[in-house]
């Protein structure tokens, strides 16, 4: 019976894995993900893989694992010599957030006066509090803690901040100083 396993690729080859996998009739899901960068002074849109180095396969292990481990470009199933099998589930999820191959990642909702910090770009690292969505496009206006000025950021770019039980400033599970 057919299941789901992750395959681990040569570096940069997940296309030409996925592409060899399915032309020995197996169905492969080799996800990308849009991605904004900050590069040369301009925020650019760019398209990755979303798990860089894997990509998922289905078949069954008795009558195709051998090739599935023994196509060009693979380095080995994860697992090695007991597969581990993907739960459906995660497969479904994933196809869920998919348009045309591609996850877009979800933008935070920020509230006003809420505090955020800056995680990329050329205020990589400053702290602001949250005044507004620019309607129509993927900005916001935040205020910068340190100059006391309102500048406009990429939305993609901020992070919310959580309040320690001790006073400090997380993001998430690191703690910033």
């Amino acid at each position: 019976m057919a299941s789901w396993y992750a395959i681990y690729t040569k570096v940069k080859c997940e296309e030409t894995v996925a592409s060899l996998l399915n032309q020995a009739g197996m169905e492969t899901l080799n996800p990308k993900i849009r991605i904004r960068k900050f590069w040369r002074g301009r925020y650019r849109d760019s398209v990755e893989q979303l798990f860089p180095g894997y990509l998922f396969a289905c078949f069954d292990e008795e009558e195709e694992g051998h090739l599935a481990r023994y196509t060009r470009g693979v380095r080995y199933v994860v697992g090695k010599e007991s597969p581990l099998i993907v739960p459906p589930r995660i497969i479904t999820a994933i196809r869920e957030r998919m348009e045309d191959g591609v996850v877009t990642p979800v933008c935070e909702e920020f509230r006003k006066g809420e505090r955020v910090l800056i995680r990329e770009g050329p205020f990589k690292d400053f702290y602001g509090v949250f005044e507004r969505n620019m309607p129509g496009r993927q900005r916001a206006m935040i205020l910068l803690d340190t100059l006391y000025f309102r500048l406009e950021v990429e939305s993609r770019s901020l992070g919310k901040m959580e309040q320690k039980k001790t006073g400090g400033i997380k993001e998430g599970r690191q703690e910033t100083r």
